[in-house]
C-alpha cells in the first residue's frame, strides 16, 4: 500500500501534532526543506531516499505529480513492502517529508526435503535465491527451475510445494522450505503414428533420437496391462502357430511387445519431443515427401508412470527430381557440376541429400561446394529454386553467386594456455598468403584434434572475412584438456613382493622449459615432446623398467620424430613344488635389456596421410636356467640382436580416442643382418648357443583398421580390422629362432601372462596365451618352441558413444573376432580360426589413459582341449591395437 497524508508519524514524537488538510483542489508549491526515512533494517536510508526522485531544495506542488512519482519509483523497486509519504510540518513555503516505509523480508537459507543430497546440490545451482527479497515472481521462478530440472530427467508429475519461515537469528529474514515429491519417472508407453501409409511407424520411430518407447518383452497378459485379449490372439497365430497369420500381423505383433532398445532411454522432454518431430518431417522430406506435416498429435497419460504418444500426418504425394540446371556459373560448366551433384532426373527428391551434395557432405567431401571453396572461392553460394512442379515432378534451378577469390590475410589460435604457439602453428595447413581452401581448414580441425592436446569437439575456426579486400582472418578457438595419464595399481604380495604398476606419460612435455618453473605442471610443458616413465612388477617373478623421449618435429622445422627408448625386463622362475626350496629362491631367469633410436617423418606421397618411421634396436637376451623354456638346448646363456624397423604407415581417423570416420593402415617389417651368411663356421649342425649369439630373423606384421559412421548417428560407429603377422628366416641353416614369435589369447596384455622376448596378440574369449604352439609342451625334456611364427585375427565391432566428454569419454561396444596361430608354414590354415563374440566397455580418462573390461565367448576349442572355451572376462588398459 502506498499513500500520502499529512499527520504524525508512528516513529515520531508522542506530543500532539495539528493536523492539516490539503486543499487537493488547489495545490500549492512548496520547498523540500528536509526528508527523513525510518522503517529501514537492511536498507541504507541515503539510498532509498535517492532512489524517490525527492531532493532537498527542490520545489514541488503539493498534492502534485512529484510526490505520485517518487511513490511508484520506490514501489517500482520490489524491495518495499509498504510505502507512505508523509507530511510532518510546513513552516511557510518549506516542507518536511517523512518516508515510512517497511522492508519486504529476504530470504535467509533455502533447504529441501523428500530428495537426495546429490539432486540437491545440483538443485542449489537453479535455485540461487538467498539474499534475495521475498517476491512472488522469485518464488515462481525457483519452483519453475525445480520443475524444468526433473522433467528433464523424465519426471513428469514432479510436485513441489513451498514453505516460507520467520528466521528468528537474522532481522527481517525468511527461511525457505521446498518440499519435494518427485512420484515415479514417467515414460513412453507407445508411439503411434496415424495417417502414414508409404512409410511404416519402426522406420518413423527410429528417426526420434530422443524420444524412444521403453524397453520390453511383454508375451503374457497380466505381464503388463496393456497386453488384450486380442493381443494373445495375435500371439497365438504370429508365434505359436495355431492359427495362420498374416506376416503383417506377426509384425505388428512383435513390434507392438518386443521393444529391445535398451541402450537408449523413454524419458519425455518436450523440446526434445518437438526436435524429434522435425526428424520425422526431414526424413518424410528425404524419401521425397516434399508436402509431408504433422497436421495433429496428442500427449495423454497411459498410467500413472507411462504415457502415449499419438502422432497424425498428412504424407502427400512423393515427387521426383525431373530438369535441373545451374545458372550464375561462369568458372566451372554446367556439366561438371552436374556431375559434382550426383542427383540425376528421375532420382526420388531427397532435401537432405541435395543439402549435402550442394553444400557440404562431411563423409565423401566432395561436393559442389568443394569446387569452389577449395580453390579460393569463400564467398561462393549456391541456391536450389523450385521454378516449376508438375505432377510428381520438379524443376529445379540452382541459382550461384561465385564471388571474388578470397586469399588468407591472418592466421591466429587462442585459447592454448599450457601449449606453445609454435606446436600449434605447425599443425595448421592452411597459411597467410595461400588462396583459402576448405579442404585445408577441415585438415587443420583433424590435425589439431589428433594431437591430443584440445577437445575435439570444441576446436572451432573463426571466420572473419572481408568481401571488398578478397580477404579472410581466420582464428582457431581452442579449449585445452589434460592429456598427461598416470597409471597407479599395487599391493603387496606375501613373499611375492610388491606387485603393481607405476607408469607416468606426459604427452606435451618440454626439455626446453627445464629450466623455466613457472612451465613446471608438474614438469615442464608446452613444446609437445613425450615423455614416458614405467616400473612393472609382479613381485620377484616380473620386473620391466622403461623410459622414453620422442621430439616430434626434430630440428623444428620439418615434421620428423626422433625417438630414444630404453628397456629393462627381468622374469624369473619360482618352485612351488619342490619341499626341499625356497620359492624365494633364484631358480632361474630371463633378462632382456635394449636401447632404440628412431626417427620418422611424415611424406606427401601418394598422398600426406602417409608416413615412413625407421628405427635401430640392439637388445641382449640373457639366460640363467631359462634357456629350455623357448625351446633352446641350453638353459644358460647369452643373445644379442640388432634389428632395423621400418614401418609405412596411414593414418586418417578423425578421432584417436573414439575415431568415427577414416581408417589406419600400417605395414612393419623388422629385419637384423643375416649373421650366418657372414660366418661360414656356423651350419645347422652347430649347438643353439653359436646358431643364436646373434639372433637373425625378418618380421612382417600388417595391422589395418577402418571406421564409419552408421544408422544415420554420429555415435554408433563400425569398425573393421584385420591384423597378419609373419617370422622368416634367411635360410634353413638355423631356420626359424625360438624367439620373438607369437603368442595369442586373451586381452592382448601381459601383466598376469608375461612372455619376454615374443609379440603378444589378444583374442578375446580364450584365455592369456592359450592358442599358442608349443604351449602343452612347454617343461618338457624336449619341448617344441614356444609362439607361433604366423598368425591372422580378424575383428569387427559396432560402438555405441555414451559419452563424449573430455573428462571422461565412454563407449561401449559389440564384437566377434577370429584368429589362429600356427607354429609353421605348413601348418597354416587361413581358414582355419578361432572364433568369439561379446560385448564390452571403454572409458577414456585423460589421467589414466583407456580403460576397458569386455565379456567374450569362445566357441571353438583351445588347442589340447575338446570342449569349448566358453565366457571369459577381459580387462585392458590403453589401445590394443591387435
Amino acid at each position: 500500500m502506498a499513500q500520502i497524508r499529512l499527520g504524525q508519524s508512528r516513529y515520531a514524537s508522542t506530543r500532539p501534532v495539528d493536523i492539516l488538510e490539503l486543499n487537493y483542489a488547489k495545490p500549492e508549491k512548496y520547498r523540500i526543506a528536509e526528508i527523513k526515512a525510518v522503517g529501514l533494517t537492511t536498507l541504507d536510508e541515503v539510498a532509498i531516499i535517492s532512489l524517490s526522485g525527492l531532493k532537498v531544495d527542490d520545489r514541488i506542488e503539493v498534492p502534485g505529480d512529484a510526490i505520485s512519482n517518487a511513490l511508484k519509483k520506490l514501489w517500482g523497486q520490489g524491495i518495499i513492502g509498504d510505502v507512505k509519504i508523509l507530511v510532518t510540518k510546513i513552516e511557510g513555503e518549506d516542507i518536511y517529508l517523512l518516508l515510512d516505509l517497511t522492508e519486504r523480508p529476504r530470504f535467509s537459507r533455502v533447504e529441501f526435503e523428500g530428495i537426495n543430497k546429490t539432486q540437491e546440490g545440483e538443485l542449489r545451482d537453479k535455485v540461487n535465491i538467498r539474499g534475495r527479497v521475498v517476491r512472488d515472481d522469485v518464488l515462481n521462478t525457483a519452483k519453475r527451475n525445480i520443475e524444468k530440472y526433473y522433467l528433464d530427467k523424465g519426471y513428469l508429475n514432479t510436485e513441489v510445494k513451498i514453505f516460507q519461515d520467520r528466521d528468528t537469528t537474522l532481522p527481517n529474514s525468511v527461511k525457505l522450505r521446498f518440499d519435494i515429491n518427485i512420484n515415479s519417472k514417467v515414460k513412453i508407453n507407445e508411439i503411434k503414428f496415424y495417417g502414414n501409409e508409404e512409410i511404416a511407424d519402426r522406420p518413423l520411430k527410429g528417426k526420434m533420437k530422443k524420444t524412444k518407447e521403453y524397453p520390453r518383452v511383454a508375451v503374457f497378459k497380466d505381464a503388463y496391462s496393456r497386453i488384450t485379449d486380442a493381443d494373445l490372439e495375435s500371439a497365438s497365430a504370429a508365434v505359436f502357430n495355431t492359427e495362420p497369420a498374416t506376416q503383417e500381423e506377426a509384425i505388428s505383433y512383435i513390434h507392438k511387445n518386443f521393444k529391445l532398445n535398451f541402450l537408449n532411454g523413454s524419458k519425455y522432454i518436450p523440446k526434445e519431443y518437438r526436435n524429434d518431430k522435425d526428424n520425422v518431417i526431414n526424413y518424410y522430406n528425404s524419401q521425397g515427401f516434399r508436402d509431408a506435416k504433422i497436421i495433429e498429435d496428442s500427449v495423454y497419460n497411459f498410467s500413472d508412470d507411462k504415457i502415449n504418444i499419438d502422432i497424425a500426418v498428412e504424407e502427400g504425394r512423393k515427387y521426383y527430381y525431373r530438369n535441373i540446371t545451374f545458372t550464375g556459373n561462369y568458372i566451372h560448366p554446367s556439366t561438371v557440376l552436374q556431375a559434382k551433384l550426383g542427383i540425376a532426373k528421375g532420382d526420388v527428391y531427397n532435401k537432405e541429400k541435395l543439402e549435402k551434395r550442394l553444400n557440404y557432405d562431411p563423409q565423401k567431401g566432395d561436393d559442389v561446394s568443394s569446387l569452389y571453396q577449395d580453390n579460393g572461392y569463400l564467398f561462393f553460394n549456391i541456391e536450389p529454386v523450385e521454378i516449376n512442379v508438375v505432377g510428381d515432378s520438379i524443376d529445379l534451378e540452382m541459382r550461384i553467386f561465385e564471388g571474388p577469390q578470397v586469399t588468407v590475410n591472418s592466421v591466429s589460435i587462442k585459447g592454448n594456455e599450457r601449449t606453445s604457439d609454435h606446436v600449434v602453428m605447425r599443425e595448421i595447413r592452411i597459411l597467410p598468403g595461400q588462396k583459402f581452401n576448405r579442404a585445408l581448414l577441415v585438415r587443420t580441425i583433424r590435425e589439431l584434434s589428433t594431437l591430443g592436446y584440445f577437445d575435439p569437439e570444441k576446436i572451432n575456426p573463426d571466420l572473419r572475412p572481408n568481401f571488398e579486400n578478397a580477404t579472410v582472418d581466420i582464428t582457431f578457438e581452442l579449449e585445452e584438456r589434460p592429456n598427461d595419464q598416470i597409471e597407479l595399481s599395487g599391493g603387496w604380495g606375501g613373499f611375492y613382493g610388491f606387485v603393481g604398476t607405476v607408469g607416468l606419460v606426459f604427452n606435451n612435455f618440454s626439455v626446453r622449459n627445464i629450466g623455466d618453473f613457472s612451465k613446471w605442471d608438474p614438469l615442464p610443458v608446452g613444446d609437445g615432446q613425450k615423455l614416458s616413465l614405467r616400473v612393472q612388477a609382479n613381485g620377484r617373478t616380473f620386473q620391466n623398467y622403461s623410459l622414453s623421449l620422442t621430439e616430434p618435429w626434430f630440428g623444428g622445422k620439418k615434421p620428423v620424430a626422433l625417438s630414444l627408448s630404453f628397456n629393462h625386463s627381468v622374469q624369473r622362475q619360482v618352485n612351488f613344488f619342490n619341499p626341499n626350496s625356497n620359492p624365494l629362491d633364484d631358480n632361474g631367469f630371463f633378462k632382456i635389456t635394449g636401447i632404440t633410436l628412431g626417427l620418422a617423418k611424415r611424406v606427401t606421397w601418394p598422398d600426406d596421410y602417409f608416413s615412413i618411421s625407421n628405427s635401430l634396436r640392439f637388445q641382449n637376451y640373457e639366460f640363467n636356467k631359462f634357456g629350455t623354456s623357448f625351446g633352446l638346448s641350453y638353459p644358460t646363456g647369452n643373445s644379442k640382436s640388432i634389428t632395423l624397423n621400418t614401418t609405412i604407415a596411414r593414418n586418417n581417423v578423425d578421432n584417436n580416442i573414439y575415431p568415427r570416420l577414416g581408417s589406419n593402415i600400417m605395414l612393419s617389417i623388422a629385419a637384423t643382418p643375416p649373421y650366418t651368411s657372414l660366418n661360414k663356421n656356423i651350419t645347422s649342425e652347430s649347438p643353439d648357443p653359436v646358431k643364436y649369439e646373434w639372433l637373425e630373423y625378418h618380421k612382417w606384421m600388417f595391422d589395418a583398421s577402418f571406421y564409419s559412421p552408421i544408422f544415420g548417428s554420429s555415435k554408433w560407429v563400425a569398425s573393421a580390422r584385420a591384423h597378419m603377422g609373419f617370422l622368416g628366416s634367411y635360410g634353413d641353416k638355423i631356420g626359424l629362432i625360438p624367439l620373438e614369435r607369437f603368442v595369442m589369447g586373451g586381452d592382448g596384455m601381459t601383466f598376469n601372462n608375461f612372455a619376454l622376448g615374443q609379440e603378444i596378440i589378444g583374442l578375446r574369449g580364450y584365455e592369456n596365451q592359450s592358442i599358442t604352439p608349443g604351449r602343452d609342451s612347454r617343461g618338457s625334456l624336449n619341448p617344441d618352441p614356444y609362439g607361433g611364427v604366423v598368425y591372422n585375427k580378424y575383428v569387427m565391432e559396432v560402438r555405441f558413444l555414451v559419452s563424449p566428454n573430455p573428462s571422461a569419454t565412454i563407449f561401449l561396444l559389440g564384437f566377434a573376432e577370429a584368429g589362429n596361430n600356427w607354429g609353421s608354414y605348413k601348418d597354416f590354415n587361413p581358414y582355419d580360426l578361432k572364433k568369439s563374440a561379446g560385448f564390452g566397455a571403454r572409458i577414456f580418462m585423460p589421467a589414466f589413459g583407456l580403460l576397458g573390461v569386455d565379456w567374450g565367448y569362445g566357441f571353438d576349442a583351445i588347442p589340447g582341449q575338446r570342449q569349448r572355451s566358453g565366457p571369459q572376462f577381459h580387462f585392458t588398459i590403453g589401445q590394443q591395437f591387435r
